[in-house]
């Protein structure tokens, strides 16, 4: 199918070539034809000129008042030229005084005219009484005392019959050369096409178990090369597309295996002969337990695999206190249940603005904070604090601190990774599936922003996630901007 689109191209261009062509050597025929019918026209006309001046040397009045025209001039009889020329000579009354005979009697442009060869040589077409057309030369000449009329002229004939031979040779070479022409074109388009006959043969050789191959770019800079270029950025995001998917399968299939194993062995156990009536609560709790660490993982799982297959920076600009003001009030049940008290602070970040996915930036930050709450013990406090960094302000920084056990300084990095649990048993009671701060910190990096946790800090665990931000422009900014402009 692709050979045969780029065989379908290259006839096109092909096509299109020759037709061009065919148009331009169509307009060159047309330019030419006219340019020699113009010349050959001024050479006819110069000629009769000439010969119009040597005829008033030649012509003469005989002993009887008749005019005769010198033959003694020719030294030979095919150098009569002006015998082979049709000549006509008259008085100013009109008489005929000489008449070539080629003309066989038949006059030579009619009656005379007003006026006619006072301006120099008057040139005009006529048509004899035969139907040959003539070009006529008319011209005064004062001979003997006398003034004369003399009218000397060319059948169109010959010149019409060699123009038309030279037409049909233009004629007869325009097909050649189109033919020549569009051999060549092909040849030309085929050779231009055939890298991209060659990548399309090396992309239908790609599949979905060598999407590391990418297309060879000879040329990266003309036209075929950028989009070999723009094929294998395509294919990276593809590869990458499989490797999240590949990824998100092999995880879900690790996490869920555990609980589906927990609640296939405590259902085993139930149905045990002899088992009793009093462990069925057990049982239905240790299976709703499970199920709720399954329904947990698998809320992670999607909400990864939203993460992954999010834009980095999303069309929507919002408000972050906004966004930590709606998270908080969430979780303020949870608080409460723990007699945890929740604290929010804001330094100064009214105005400004961040962009990206409300929905994903929200679950980050509401990941981040519920993680505070599960590992903070009783009657304590999680501080959220708001602020713009200085002295750019290009930021908006989100500090959530508590003072639950806190994270090892060998653990900062760790328990960014999927399902990292900590090893250490303070952190047992809040042991969760270990893919909330993973989420978090996919999210907020997709965003342009950065996320991790302050080391030195150790009245617990304090997490920093910066934010990109921009200032909101109120009414009068926008008019003093607007007026820095004009200036």
């Amino acid at each position: 199918m692709t050979y045969l689109f780029a065989k379908q191209i290259r006839s096109r261009l092909t096509l299109w070539y020759v037709s061009i062509f065919a148009v331009i050597l169509a307009v060159y025929v047309v330019l030419v034809f006219s340019f020699q019918y113009e010349v050959v026209g001024r050479q006819i006309y110069h000629d009769e000129v000439q010969d119009v001046e040597t005829v008033e040397g030649l012509l003469y009045f005989d002993h009887h008042g008749v005019m005769q025209l010198e033959q003694s001039y020719f030294s030979h009889p095919r150098s009569h030229l002006l015998i082979d020329r049709l000549m006509e000579v008259r008085d100013l009354s009109g008489v005929v005084l000489y008449r070539t005979p080629n003309l066989n009697g038949t006059p030579l442009g009619g009656p005379s005219r007003p006026d006619e060869g006072d301006e120099s040589f008057n040139f005009r077409e006529v048509k004899i009484a035969d139907g040959t057309r003539v070009s006529l030369i008319s011209h005064l000449h004062s001979m003997q005392g006398r003034t004369v009329l003399i009218r000397l002229g060319y059948s169109q004939a010959p010149f019409r019959e060699r123009m038309a031979q030279f037409l049909e040779v233009l004629l007869v070479a325009l097909p050649v050369a189109l033919l020549i022409a569009g051999i060549a074109g092909y040849q030309i388009a085929r050779r231009a096409l055939q890298p991209l006959e060659e990548m399309a043969q090396k992309a239908e050789r790609i599949t979905a178990q060598n999407l590391s191959d990418r297309l060879e770019i000879e040329n990266p800079h003309d036209e075929l090369g950028h989009m070999g270029t723009v094929l294998n950025d395509l294919l990276n995001r593809l590869e990458e597309a499989f490797r999240q998917l590949d990824r998100f399968t092999a995880d879900a299939a690790h996490q869920l295996r555990a609980p589906m194993a927990a609640i296939r062995a405590v259902g085993e156990v139930a149905l045990r002969p002899g088992a009793g009536e009093g462990n069925d609560s057990d049982a239905i709790a240790s299976i709703l337990e499970e199920t709720s660490r399954l329904d947990e993982t698998i809320a992670g799982l999607l909400l990864l695999a939203k993460a992954e297959t999010a834009q980095a920076l999303g069309p929507n600009t919002f408000s972050v206190t906004e966004v930590s003001k709606e998270v908080l009030a969430v979780l303020e049940i949870l608080a409460e249940d723990k007699r945890i008290q929740l604290l929010m602070e804001d330094r100064g970040t009214s105005g400004f603005t961040v962009r990206g996915d409300r929905g994903l930036i929200r679950s980050a930050i509401m990941n981040v904070v519920h993680n505070a709450i599960k590992f903070s013990p009783a009657e304590t406090t999680v501080h959220v604090t708001l602020s713009a960094v200085e002295p750019s302000i290009e930021w908006i920084e989100l500090i959530v601190e508590d003072q639950g056990p806190g994270i090892e300084s060998s653990e900062v990095e760790s328990v960014f990774k999927r399902f990292y649990t900590s090893p250490r048993k303070v952190t047992e009671v809040g042991k969760g599936s270990g893919l909330g701060l993973s989420i978090a910190k996919l999210v907020i990096q997709r965003s342009g922003g950065e996320i991790s946790f302050d080391e030195k800090f150790t009245a617990g665990a304090r997490c920093i996630i910066r934010l990109p931000a921009h200032r909101e422009l109120n009414a009068e900014q926008l008019r003093s901007r607007a007026a820095r402009r004009v200036v």
